[in-house]
């Protein structure tokens, strides 16, 4: 009988968590790792608590991979010190067990280039620190895939927002405001377009870029809806909700609930993302893979209702 072949997720955040229950539910054989806590999944995911920061540890929690997802999950201030030394031992790892690497991604790379209407070809034009530093990772990742070293793909996403997402624009500074009447958080210009990735969709983009080879050497943007004001998603949720919201806007960085100074301080530089149009277009990938984003409403509806259990269930303050 043969064994089905290993895929291996690193990093215990919300895309790594709904990426492994993805997996998992496609009956794929998958081990989370990560050095902090990793959520209980159902009874066929391996869960390994390992720094991989290291090439040899690396190599040892992903011993047997197939398939190797880089979902780690870094806090803004430690990124340009620990990110490059991470690529690089998961890039080892890789090579060593010759397992394909898909990369989970963001937008910084762009910078501010052509937000009416980002795509893949969109030019990388960052001109922050840590949109530099992710652009450079990424060629990293691309060029090991060209000299024949690794096969490997990047999905890359806007920002988070679902089930699990709490340290995001659309996530603890919102929803919790929103069910209770409380303020909620609007950050930068609430009124022009910004692209949302639901997180359901990130695992699900990320899961169909791992489960065959026709996406490797290409930067991917998972599955989005098209941007929308969030004044738009916030006159979606008060219509789920039956609540009218009120909103804190935040014109400049300044620590505002679940984001502290040091956290602010550190996204100072990627505040342009809010002060302007934002728009990450999907529809190659969702050609390519046949995968849509899930409807707005739809996306809302679930994220109402697993803040609604996590509130109650006192999983949240």
């Amino acid at each position: 009988m043969s064994v089905r072949p290993l895929h291996v997720v690193l990093g215990a955040g919300p895309a790594g968590t709904a990426l492994t229950a993805e997996l998992a539910r496609r009956q794929v054989r998958v081990r989370q790792v990560s050095r902090g806590e990793i959520p209980e999944h159902d009874g066929s995911v391996e869960r390994l608590r390992r720094d991989v920061s290291g090439p040899r540890d690396a190599i040892a929690a992903t011993e047997g991979a197939a398939v190797i997802y880089n979902a780690l999950n870094v806090p803004y201030h430690l990124q340009v010190d620990t990110l490059p030394n991470l690529t690089q031992s998961v890039l080892a790892a890789a090579v060593h067990h010759q397992a394909r690497l898909v990369v989970l991604g963001t937008l910084y790379p762009y910078g501010d280039a052509d937000g009416d209407a980002i795509s893949e070809e969109t030019p990388w034009a960052a001109t922050s620190r840590k949109g530099r530093l992710r652009a450079d990772l990424d060629r990293r990742y691309l060029e090991a895939h060209r000299r024949g070293d690794v096969g490997v793909a990047i999905g890359r996403s806007a920002d988070f927002f679902g089930p699990g997402v709490v340290n995001s624009s659309l996530g603890g500074a919102f929803f919790p405001g929103a069910l209770s009447g409380r303020p909620v958080l609007g950050i930068g210009d609430i009124t022009v377009p910004h692209s949302y990735t639901y997180i359901l969709d990130v695992a699900r983009g990320l899961a169909s870029l791992g489960s065959a080879p026709i996406g490797d050497g290409q930067v991917w943007h998972l599955p989005t809806q098209p941007a929308v004001p969030t004044t738009v998603v916030h006159q979606m949720v008060e219509e789920i909700t039956g609540q009218p919201l009120t909103v804190d806007r935040l014109d400049a960085p300044a620590p505002y609930g679940p984001f502290d100074e040091q956290f602010m301080d550190e996204y100072r530089e990627l505040f342009y993302q809010h002060q302007i149009p934002q728009n990450m277009i999907s529809s190659r990938f969702e050609r390519t893979f046949g995968v849509l984003p899930t409807p707005w409403r739809q996306a809302l509806g679930e994220t109402v209702e697993w803040y609604e259990h996590a509130l109650t269930g006192g999983r949240l303050g």
